[in-house]
């Protein structure tokens, strides 16, 4: 019962992370999406997403997604991407 339980719950984390690898692309196109879009928002604040944006990028590369999904988290609350 112990086995079968590891077994799932290792399964469970494996799957997880090629979750969060999946949700970084996603989350930059909407990034870069907005950015076309030109946003209403400060010449600091257009810089610090586009700093973000790359930093998420560069981090979803590293597969460290979930620091990934994290940085592109708040490069999308600068652009106010839902």
């Amino acid at each position: 019962m112990k086995i079968r339980l590891s077994i799932a719950g290792l399964g469970l984390l494996l799957m997880s992370g090629g979750a969060f690898a999946f949700h970084c692309p996603q989350d930059m196109k909407k990034i870069d999406q907005a950015l076309k879009a030109k946003p209403a928002i400060g010449a600091a604040q257009l810089a610090e997403a586009k700093q973000l944006r790359a930093e998420g990028e560069s981090l979803h590369q590293q597969g460290r997604h979930q620091e990934s999904v994290d940085t592109l988290a708040k490069a999308m609350k600068i652009l106010n991407i839902q």
